[in-house]
């Protein structure tokens, strides 16, 4: 009988099961994985790293990306497909997880607007959406998720305010929303985040001032809003961040003081406020950051001299307050920083010595105090700094000899000294570790020949020595080094000829060796030079012929042989430098006809070709040079014929010279065209006719039309009476007025514009802000920072 119960309940049991499993087949898929399937349909996996979402399972816990609850009805928790290519969009059936508590759809490529659905997500404690692309602006009912804790919506496309509800997410620890188009100001509400650890919404277009209220933000770490419009003045309020370790607000406006409160902030490792428009003296206060590491201020207008507090900052590694308005002398107390390896102080008003006792900084790997009026000798101790890689001194007052022994001891790569009063010779040991890769002694007085250390460095990039007084004959060794591309020697007192060995310096792209005492024909080997930018030997006293090879550097965009003894014709293949953008050739003997393929370089800005012996016609090809701006100078030659009515093409030029030629004919009247022109002269030539009645030529003095017989009209008086120019002697168009080559020399010095602006790149070169990226410029930088 028992047996029978038995069997009889065990088939009940068998019964209960088939049946429940019948039913729970019937019902498919549960509603979660259905939710799942539209959010699905929203993206295109083109991997199918989605291809485990099976529409016949009972439930989506065993699909990729998805966990959930265990039990008998297991629930989905969480959902990471990060980082799997994923386009499309996100579906607003997300909302239908009401029991998810984590998102994660990061570094994909969704688009459109994220759902105001996701609000439906009531247990959702962190949601990461970054690096996607989408648009439109934050959800407001995100605000509504009482229980997250980790927002991230970095790198989208976001745009709009950050609501004024964001202060409702009483347990959010994480903020983090850069890089997006986000604006308006941020909401008071912030302070309400008594839990908010990191706040990182830099790199967006949010203006207004920083709110008071971030100072109840007690629990924060992290700060960061750089590179936004915020706009006035920073809040003391920021003092009452006890915990925080890190303020970013670079590359805004904001204006007025830095906060003394800031000293109150003792956990802070990372302050940076340069990129601004802050003013006032550097507060003593900071010098209370007992745990302080990075102290950037730099591009400011902060003024006054440097607080001796700032040497209590015994942690510091790295201190920038270049490009302010700071005066006064270097505190000493600086060198008590033991841990210092950056102290950038470049473009301030500092005056004094540089302290002797800096040379206690044994870390010190960068140093910078370049554009001051420092005054004094390079202290000797400098030499013996082992870290040291970077010493940059320039455009100061300095004096004395540099250190002989400046590379003994470290592995210097980047030294520049230039315009200084520096005197002696150069150091011999500066690339004795083999890693120098700039060196610039330029606009000093050093004398002396270019010692073996330097010629033979492997690893030099760029040698710049101009204006010195150093002698020798050309470095031909140094054509051996691989990777030389910049060689400028200018304005020293170099002898000889340029050796045949220039061929091999392949590398060049800038050389420079006007200003010399460089004698003999100029090699034709300079064409086997494919790099070549710049090519400048004005002001020496080569002669012969102007060697046809030096036209194969196709690459030649600067190419100035002025001042010099060339002769014969100009060859003609001077035209196939496509790239040329300044021509000069002035001041030389060169005869002949001026080649008509000049007219095929339409990138030139600058032509400069006067104090020659070139005859015949003016070319009417010069027409075609429409990038002519800065001047085109023909005076002092033998030119004859009339001035080729397509000059009048040339609407952008500034300055036109044809003075002191025997042009004939008449002025033509296309010239009003040339609406730019500041200067035009005309003088000592044989033109006649009447001056046309344009603006420009009736606002000239006589001195641009004197010395032309049959020419009237304009400055020169009426037509109707004698021709004012035929009282002048006739001798006068044989003479080299000095009004002539002053005019030349104003074109020349208009041209110096754009030598102005290489100037300033130059110093962005110099300027240590950006990592070396390339060997053919100066280029140093602090770390990227965040925002």
């Amino acid at each position: 009988m028992v047996m029978v119960n038995m069997s009889y309940g065990f088939l009940i049991t068998i019964v209960v099961l088939v049946a429940a499993l019948l039913v729970f087949e019937s019902e498919g898929l549960n509603d979660e994985g259905q939710y799942l399937l539209k959010f699905k349909s929203g993206l295109v996996d083109r991997f199918d790293h989605l291809g485990s979402w099976n529409s016949n399972d009972f439930t989506p816990c065993g699909w990729r990306g998805v966990n959930c609850s265990s039990g008998y009805n297991p629930l989905v928790l969480s959902l990471d497909l990060s980082s799997m290519n994923l386009s499309g969009y996100l579906s607003p059936s997300i909302g239908g997880l009401v029991h998810l508590n984590y998102l994660n759809l990061s570094f994909n490529e969704l688009t459109r607007s994220i759902p105001e659905d996701i609000g439906n997500c009531s247990s959702l404690e962190v949601l990461n959406l970054n690096d996607n692309n989408f648009i439109g602006q934050i959800p407001k009912p995100i605000a509504t998720l009482s229980s997250l804790r980790v927002l991230n919506l970095c790198n989208n496309r976001l745009s709009g305010p950050i609501h004024e509800e964001i202060g409702n997410l009483s347990s959010l620890s994480q903020l983090i929303a850069y890089s997006n188009n986000l604006s308006g100001i941020l909401p008071r509400s912030l302070g309400n985040l008594k839990r908010l650890r990191t706040f990182r919404a830099g790199e967006n277009l949010i203006s207004g001032s920083l709110p008071t209220e971030i100072g109840a933000c007690e629990s924060l770490e992290v700060l960061g809003l750089a590179e936004n419009q915020l706009s006035e003045e920073m809040p003391k309020e920021l003092g009452m961040l006890e915990n925080l370790g890190a303020l970013f607000l670079w590359g805004n406006q904001l204006s007025g003081v830095i906060p003394k409160e800031l000293g109150n902030c003792t956990n802070l490792e990372i302050l940076a406020l340069y990129e601004n428009k802050l003013v006032g003296e550097i507060p003593r206060e900071l010098g209370n950051i007992a745990h302080l590491e990075k102290l950037y201020l730099y591009r400011n207008m902060l003024n006054g001299t440097v607080p001796r507090e700032i040497g209590n900052l015994s942690l510091v590694t790295q201190i920038d307050l270049s490009e302010n308005l700071l005066s006064g002398e270097i505190p000493v107390e600086l060198s008590k920083i033991a841990a210092l390896q950056l102290l950038y102080l470049f473009k301030n008003q500092f005056t004094g010595v540089i302290p002797d006792e800096f040379t206690s900084l044994t870390n010190l790997t960068k140093f910078d105090l370049s554009i001051n009026f420092l005054t004094g000798s390079i202290p000797i101790g400098i030499q013996y700094l082992t870290e040291l890689i970077m010493l940059q001194l320039f455009h100061n007052l300095l004096s004395g000899v540099i250190p002989q022994g400046l590379g003994v001891y470290s592995a210097l790569w980047v030294v520049d000294l230039s315009e200084n009063f520096l005197t002696g010779g150069v150091p011999h040991h500066l690339c004795r570790n083999s890693n120098m890769i700039l060196l610039n002694l330029g606009s000093n007085r050093l004398t002396g020949n270019i010692p073996n250390g330097i010629t033979s460095c492997k690893s030099l990039v760029q040698l710049r020595l101009v204006g010195n007084n150093l002698t020798g004959t050309f470095p031909s060794e140094m054509c051996k080094l691989v990777n030389l591309s910049t060689m400028e020697l200018d304005q020293n007192k170099f002898r000889g000829a340029i050796p045949p060995e220039i061929g091999n310096c392949r590398t060049l792209q800038r050389l420079h060796l006007s200003g010399n005492y460089f004698t003999s024909e100029l090699p034709r080997e300079i064409g086997s030079l494919p790099q070549l930018v710049t090519f400048n030997v004005s002001s020496n006293s080569l002669s012969g012929r102007i060697p046809p090879e030096i036209f194969n550097c196709k690459t030649l965009q600067r190419l100035d042989l002025s001042n010099n003894n060339f002769s014969d014709a100009l060859p003609s293949e001077i035209g196939t430098l496509s790239q040329l953008e300044l021509l000069k050739l002035s001041e030389n003997n060169l005869s002949g006809n001026i080649p008509v393929a000049l007219g095929n370089l339409v990138r030139l800005t600058e032509l400069q070709m006067g104090g020659n012996s070139f005859s015949g016609g003016i070319p009417a090809e010069f027409g075609s040079l429409s990038s002519l701006q800065i001047a085109l100078n023909l005076s002092f030659n033998n030119l004859s014929g009339q001035i080729p009515p397509q000059l009048g093409n040339l609407i952008l030029l500034e300055f036109l010279l044809l003075n002191n030629n025997k042009l004939t004919g008449t002025i033509p009247g296309v010239f009003k065209n040339l609406l730019s022109l500041l200067v035009c002269n005309l003088s000592y030539n044989a033109l006649a006719g009447p001056i046309p009645h344009l603006p420009f030529f009736q606002n000239m003095t006589v001195d641009s039309f004197v010395g032309n017989k049959g020419l009237c009209g304009g400055p020169l008086g009426d037509c109707a009476t004698s021709p004012y120019s035929l009282s002048f002697p006739p001798d006068m168009a044989k003479k080299r007025p000095h009004l002539g080559k002053i005019i030349a020399i104003i074109a020349a010095a208009i041209g110096g514009v754009s030598l102005i602006l290489i100037a300033i790149l130059v110093y962005v070169m110099r300027r240590p802000t950006s990592v070396v990226s390339s060997l053919q410029e100066k280029s140093f930088s602090l770390p990227v920072l965040d925002i």
